[in-house]
């Protein structure tokens, strides 16, 4: 084991490796509860999803770890969730089936763009703004949903949105859920956003407003409800609409992971020459944990940023991975848990993985207007359209329009105008 993972090259050893792998599970387990529930608003099982969501998890870091030997832990991410449920299926009316699909067929392109190398080309041809204002656009949609599904922000007619009743138990448990877990963070807990849930969920217990569960322990809840549908849906997917829905797919998991495998590999120091050793591998089980993902039945699996919790108490090979996906193979029978996560158990985690993803958005120059504007569209619309498609489709459709009104025509790619023209026609067949 240590020749494998090379612990004493990296200056690690196996017991770190198992503390790290455990530290990043709990920083990251609340997916586990929060997937789930969203899926089903879109009409999937919700027991199916939990296994999906946990096997996805396993399968995709146990690549990472065997494979790619980084310290980076797989999941269905935060974000593509919310987007494949809130604006697919529940906005655009496409059956959550054919959403599948459409998650099926952007890994499939994602394996085959890992495997010819041309996805480091077409990464570098996305401006930079444009990738910091698309995951901070994605923070302030999933933060408004949060904010939503627990009653903190309501439906107003006059004003369209407003602050709601913070006296109804459900809101008040939230609002409560939401201290904690801040609190938590900012005394650097790790697995903040984790124990928040579960301090929420106790409380909510405590004073009535949960149903304690009928057990903890279960039988691995059957995939049958969601198995294979990416496949029986496939033919579904040869339409304009089901061209943008796999194009934002593939276009968030792309950037999402190859900030996360950037973020994570610094902090472990293992970066050369500015260049990410391997990189090649790690990309290749990001694909793979999609596609698997999506054969199992749940939204985009990528990379987590919260594995650099694990970086931090040292984890720095493969090792970490492997024991991260040990723990969430053990969580596959904790499935009766799902009924104590409720709205207002799960939107404070909501809420700040929001917060999270939006600290990209000082990183974007702010001073350059030909920038700023598309940048700030992009991250405006997502929330305002509930849509993250319809923010990058405006952002993307600004971006020439801007560039070329300030004489930088030549600095724009080509592929960056056949993506407007993409774009702008998404927009045409959406406002049909």
């Amino acid at each position: 084991m240590k020749k494998f993972f090379e612990l004493d090259q990296l200056g690690t050893t196996v017991r770190t490796e198992f503390v790290a792998g455990l530290t990043t599970f709990l920083s990251m387990a609340y997916i586990l509860f929060v997937n789930p529930p969203m899926l089903a608003a879109a009409g999937m099982d919700e027991g199916a999803v939990y296994t999906a969501t946990a096997l996805s998890a396993v399968i995709g870091t146990l690549v990472m770890g065997l494979y790619a030997k980084y310290p980076v832990a797989l999941a269905p991410g935060m974000g593509l969730n919310a987007f494949f449920a809130y604006t697919v299926v529940l906005g655009y009316g496409i059956e959550w089936q054919t959403a599948l699909s459409g998650v099926l067929v952007s890994g499939v392109i994602f394996t085959l763009l890992t495997l010819s190398g041309v996805r480091e080309k077409i990464i570098n041809t996305i401006p930079a703004t444009l990738k910091l204002a698309v995951g901070a656009g994605i923070g302030l949609f999933i933060a408004f949903i949060g904010f939503q599904n627990s009653g903190i922000i309501v439906a107003d007619p006059a004003t369209m949105v407003a602050l709601g009743d913070f006296t109804y138990g459900p809101t008040a448990l939230a609002i409560f859920g939401l201290v904690v877990t801040v609190v938590l963070i900012a005394l650097k807990i790790s697995g903040g956003v984790f124990y928040g849930m579960v301090i929420t969920a106790i409380v909510g217990i405590i004073f009535g407003e949960i149903s304690l569960p009928t057990s903890i322990f279960a039988a691995v809840p059957s995939l049958e409800p969601t198995f294979g549908a990416a496949i029986t849906s496939f033919p579904n997917i040869f339409t304009i609409q089901m061209l943008g829905v796999i194009l934002t797919f593939l276009f968030v998991d792309f950037f999402d992971t190859a900030g996360t495998l950037v973020a994570v590999a610094e902090k472990a120091g293992l970066m050369k020459n500015n260049k990410l050793p391997r990189a090649g591998k790690a990309l290749f089980a990001d694909a793979t944990a999609t596609v698997a993902g999506a054969l199992l039945g749940t939204s985009t699996t990528t990379s987590y940023v919260e594995s650099a919790t694990g970086v931090g108490v040292g984890g720095r090979s493969g090792l970490t991975s492997v024991f991260t996906a040990l723990f969430f193979g053990l969580a596959l029978f904790f499935s009766p848990l799902l009924s104590v996560v409720t709205s207002s158990v799960t939107a404070p985690a909501l809420i700040i993985v929001g917060v999270m993803m939006a600290s990209t958005l000082k990183e974007i120059e702010w001073n350059e207007f030909e920038i700023a504007v598309p940048a700030f569209l992009t991250i405006i619309i997502m929330p305002l359209a509930y849509s993250i498609a319809t923010g990058i489709a405006v952002g993307f459709t600004f971006y020439p329009i801007t560039m070329a009104a300030r004489g930088k025509a030549k600095e724009i790619h080509p592929l960056m105008w056949a993506l407007s023209v993409i774009f702008v026609l998404f927009l045409i067949f959406l406002a049909e």
